[in-house]
């Protein structure tokens, strides 16, 4: 931690896990989706003890109150010792059920391309 005990909030963002990078964190701070009090702040801001932030990232909407500073990436253990989440519980629900209903990318079973048993009997559909 540094001396002065100032750290800013991208880096704070960072720091606690809510953000992969720093830049994304400077980014959301620029876009206007972190607040303080109903008020956009910028990335340079400097974090203090009991402040509490709204963040949007783009899985969820957080409500974090600050317990701890910290100016370095620690791990996820240490990370949650220093902030208390404050997101009211519809917002988690709503978080939920999109995950949910989320979808991953990966391929359904029996859905996409064909198997090469699949190729051949199509094939031989074809050329009879």
């Amino acid at each position: 931690m540094s001396v002065e005990n100032k750290v800013r909030i991208d880096k704070y963002l960072w720091s606690i896990r809510i953000f992969k990078t720093r830049s994304q964190a400077s980014e959301a701070c620029e876009k206007g989706r972190v607040r303080l009090h109903g008020d956009a702040v910028k990335a340079s801001r400097a974090v203090n003890l009991n402040d509490e932030y709204e963040v949007k990232t783009d899985s969820r909407k957080w409500v974090i109150k600050v317990s701890g500073i910290i100016d370095k990436r620690v791990a996820y253990s240490e990370a949650i010792k220093n902030y208390i989440d404050l997101t009211p519980a519809e917002e988690l629900e709503k978080m939920k059920f999109l995950t949910s209903s989320f979808h991953t990318g990966k391929r359904l079973s029996k859905i996409g391309r064909p198997t090469k048993r699949d190729r051949r009997d199509i094939d031989d559909f074809l050329n009879d």
